[in-house]
């Protein structure tokens, strides 16, 4: 069983005193666009300095909460991955350099004979209160006086080299190891939002604890938002790395530059009616009607937006099979309308499902509360890839769908008629410059 030294938890300390970079959507398609070895080398050394700021913040997170919950062996588990996962990227070899590669690296690169563009700057999410999503929530401002700011802002988001003539082969054996490395580590924590959901369970019952209170509420949506940032900039570096080989058209890394909004409505929607048919045993779950122009596209991670909308269909879904009773004959349809705006393309999922009393509206977005009457167990290598929980139970849906809205710029919203249904509106941010909320 690895545990980290304590040499390496000073070093994680170290690391921790840093701010994070928070980049936007549009800055990694500008960067990503046919990645050369030089480039990807670049992206390798912004993220072998920026990973690890990251990692520290949350193994440092994870020793500094509240009212015991630090001990609980399954938080202590996941403290444990964060601080292995730091200290392979830390310890990774380097290449050695020649000034002239150096050189070489540090000069813009160019883009169609022309100098390449500076990456735009990035923009706040207005739906994100300054600092909600810090990564140490105790810094008051960057401006510390130690100079720690001054060297974030020089930490910029990859740009692209000078990728005329050909690259010594230490650079392209760095990328394969450096990708390999992201793709250990990815694997280590694909389990890592139901670990630490049974950590609170855990915490919950050695406490004789209802709910949870605001402290933790505002740690697990900082925490989770920064492992969704986390995995975006590693399962981003994967792809490009692997496209170097293999070209998809439309894709810069996971990112879809020609996201088809209506096909992945369809597909979540399918998702959403069989997982319903299944849990309830139905023979035709709820039908869903779809509002969406054919040729809707718009630059976006396609797994982000199909999570988000599998999730809350599901909750519409379960809401109007129990408010109606299963043995219904025909159900109220359930409508999906998506409209796009100059700055915005909006879903919005209206059932007929019941409501909820304005008083449980707040609760919809805390962790772990969920209508369900017992709150099954939680098996640890249960859907590692993502957090699909079956068809309710965690309260886990909506929270964690929100802050995937608002990783991008977006938000998710909800608006209730008890006694009739929900309205849940999905905000998708199309001009994709909001920065990530992190810094």
């Amino acid at each position: 069983m690895w545990k980290p030294s304590e040499r390496l938890m000073d070093t994680i300390r170290h690391y921790a005193s840093f701010p994070a970079t928070g980049v936007s959507l549009r800055q990694m398609v500008q960067f990503g666009d046919r990645p050369s070895t030089g480039t990807l080398f670049r992206a390798s050394q912004f993220l072998s300095e920026e990973l690890p700021i990251r990692l520290a913040h949350r193994v440092q997170d994870l020793g500094e909460l509240p009212d015991g919950l630090s001990e609980m062996p399954s938080i202590k588990k996941v403290q444990d991955w964060y601080a292995q996962s730091f200290e392979e990227i830390i310890t990774l070899p380097r290449p050695t350099l020649t000034q002239e590669v150096k050189a070489r690296l540090l000069r813009p690169g160019r883009a169609n004979g022309g100098v390449s563009k500076i990456l735009s700057e990035t923009t706040q999410n207005p739906s994100i209160r300054e600092g909600q999503y810090r990564s140490s929530p105790n810094s008051t401002s960057h401006h510390n006086g130690n100079g720690k700011a001054a060297a974030a802002a020089a930490r910029r988001y990859f740009v692209p080299s000078d990728d005329q003539g050909d690259w010594p082969p230490e650079l392209n054996d760095y990328n394969e190891r450096f990708a390999k490395t992201l793709g250990h580590i990815k694997r280590r924590h694909d389990s890592v939002v139901t670990t630490v959901a049974q950590g609170i369970l855990e915490w919950k019952r050695k406490r004789q604890r209802l709910q949870i209170d605001s402290t933790v509420q505002s740690f697990l949506d900082r925490f989770y938002m920064s492992r969704i940032g986390i995995r975006m900039l590693i399962g981003q570096h994967i792809a490009l790395t692997e496209q170097t080989h293999v070209r998809h058209p439309n894709y810069v890394g996971i990112i879809c530059t020609k996201t088809n909004v209506r096909e992945v409505a369809l597909e979540a929607i399918e998702n959403a009616r069989f997982v319903c048919e299944d849990y309830y045993g139905l023979f035709e779950a709820p039908k869903v009607q779809l509002v969406c122009k054919e040729d809707l596209n718009f630059m976006y991670v396609p797994g982000h937006l199909s999570h988000m909308l599998f999730e809350t269909l599901k909750n519409s879904l379960r809401a109007v099979v129990e408010t109606h009773g299963a043995d219904k004959e025909a159900f109220p349809v359930t409508k999906v309308i998506i409209a796009e705006g100059k700055e915005d393309i909006t879903i919005k999922i209206s059932d007929e499902g019941g409501g909820i009393p304005r008083s449980a509206i707040p609760l919809v977005w805390t962790y772990m509360y969920t209508t369900v009457e017992q709150t099954p167990n939680l098996d640890p290598d249960f859907d590692k890839s993502d957090f699909k929980a079956p068809m309710a139970g965690f309260g886990y849906g909506l929270p964690i769908s929100r802050l995937y809205a608002r990783y991008f710029g977006g938000d998710l919203k909800l608006i209730s008629m008890e006694g009739y249904g929900t309205d849940v509106y999905l905000h998708l941010n199309r001009l994709s410059s909001s920065s990530e909320p992190l810094q």
